[in-house]
């Protein structure tokens, strides 16, 4: 009798998250960007509102002074200050941020820029959606419906971002620490022998927190703390060298990062080359 034919077993299908702080590029690799917070929105958008809002009183004052001496008709101002209005919250903000690619004064201050949401570059598309729907969210409610709307989106969003397809994109990143120190010249030829596994981890902790912040400790005080951390430090590491506390402990914690990291460094690579084995093998062989 001729056997049954095996089930066919469909691929396994890769599953692929993306969070929300991520943007999937048309490579489809994504990007970790980070939005600007909702507070710091507000506040760059509260600057801008209050540069319309002096423009717009600077206006009214010379509009005024020259009615009064009489170089501008009454029947002419009307319409001088609808065009006025529509120069200050539709055409000024969307020639900025299409010449700028998202910037503004007050997004300038706090750090942010206004991109697409695949992470792409804002155009004049963009600008002038969130300009005409600012009108009604920023200008008609004073803010009220963006503020609104961006407290309960992902990205705080306002209304004319879910519309254009935009949102404020963090432009300041923090800054990086500065390098790990290395062992002191003094203490390099101890470092090849000596012996600091037997260490704690909460110890090693607090040294690692020593010499992170020692530069910004009062001197009388990171003297005796490099004192204690040394003594405590001294009953787990062999040989002791002969030098100051200091220098013990910096050397102490230079010594046992650098062999975690050789050590991780070596199990990679230990991976690497048994993931690069197993995809070697050739095709037809039975998996064990």
């Amino acid at each position: 009798m001729p056997r049954p034919a095996a089930p066919v077993t469909s691929p396994a299908r890769a599953v692929v998250e993306i969070h929300q702080d991520e943007v999937l590029t048309g490579e489809a690799v994504a990007l970790d960007v980070q939005p600007l917070g909702f507070f710091l929105r507000g506040l760059g958008a509260l600057i801008d509102f209050a540069l319309g809002v002096a423009a717009l009183v600077l206006f009214a004052y010379v509009a005024i002074n020259l009615v009064a001496a009489g170089l501008l008709d009454e029947a002419v101002a009307p319409i001088l200050t609808i065009v006025v209005l529509v120069l200050i919250t539709v055409v000024i903000p969307t020639v900025i941020e299409t010449v700028t690619r998202g910037r503004s004064l007050g997004r300038l201050a706090v750090g942010g820029r206004i991109v697409r949401v695949d992470g792409g570059a804002a155009g004049f598309r963009h600008a002038f959606i969130r300009a005409l729907v600012g009108v009604f969210e920023l200008w008609f409610t004073l803010g009220a419906v963006a503020a609104l709307v961006g407290a309960f989106t992902p990205r705080s969003q306002r209304l004319g971002d879910l519309v254009a397809g935009t949102y404020s994109e963090r432009t300041r990143t923090p800054r990086l620490p500065a390098p790990a120190p290395g062992v002191p010249a003094a203490l390099h030829a101890w470092s090849g022998t000596a012996d600091v596994a037997r260490l704690p981890d909460p110890l090693a902790r607090r040294l690692a927190q020593f010499t992170a912040s020692a530069e910004r400790m009062e001197p009388s005080a990171r003297i005796r703390l490099a004192a204690s951390l040394a003594r405590e430090a001294s009953d787990f590491v062999s040989p002791t060298p002969a030098s100051d506390p200091e220098t013990f402990v910096r050397a102490v914690v230079a010594v046992r990062r650098d062999r975690e990291l050789r050590a991780l460094t070596l199990e990679e690579q230990r991976v690497a080359a048994l993931v690069g084995a197993r995809a070697a093998r050739r095709r037809g062989l039975p998996e064990r």
